[in-house]
């Protein structure tokens, strides 16, 4: 049994149908096949952009605080110079110490007992710690005006454990015995340092 279509006899509505019917086809068809497929590549394109652009932004922002890293740097290597110019090297302990006994001596005050103690390697890990127990005596003045030198020297002299004896009158004074350890610091050499690294 054949079917006989005759367009001639469909009615108005399904001639426009059939009319546009393969235009609406081709459209829906180039729109999944050829225009999806560049508007995903567009967006991720734009991503793209947008990620350097971000990127470029973070970049500028570094470049603006450059200067001022820089000024920074400078500020904080000259502090670490005058940090050292505190900290004597090994070879100048014996006058630093030698300096402080000379003070101690220019205040008045009498040495009992000067025992320097062994270097030992500070908590820091960056320099050197060299104590010297001392023993003293003298007057309340006297003793105020030795620790008042020690603030003036240019380098680092640490007075730490100290203990005061009973005061006892002498001639009309308060004489009393005071014990302390002073202690000074050297920096650790580079290559020290770095042999110590190494071991840990």
């Amino acid at each position: 049994m054949a079917i006989n279509l005759n367009i001639k006899n469909l009615p108005p509505y399904a001639k426009i149908i059939i009319a546009i019917l393969p235009a609406v086809i081709l459209s829906v068809a180039l729109i999944m096949l050829v225009i999806m497929p560049k508007q995903q590549e567009i967006n991720a394109l734009d991503a793209k952009i947008d990620t350097q652009n971000n990127e470029i932004a973070v970049s500028q922002a570094k470049v603006a605080k450059l200067d001022i890293l820089k000024q920074e740097n400078e500020r904080l290597i000259k502090r670490i110079n005058e940090l050292k110019e505190q900290l004597p090297e090994e070879k100048e302990i014996t006058s630093l110490l030698k300096q402080v006994s000379d003070l101690g001596i220019a205040a008045g005050l009498s040495f009992k007992s000067w025992k320097p103690g062994p270097k030992t390697t500070h908590s820091s890990g960056i320099v050197y710690e060299i104590p010297v127990s001392v023993d003293v005596e003298g007057t309340y003045h006297n003793l105020g005006y030795f620790l008042s030198s020690l603030t003036k020297l240019n380098r680092i002299v640490n007075i730490s454990d100290m203990k005061l004896g009973s005061p006892k009158i002498v001639k009309g004074e308060n004489f009393l015995s005071a014990s302390f350890k002073a202690s000074t610091f050297s920096a650790i050499p580079e290559a020290d340092a770095a042999a110590g690294v190494n071991k840990k």
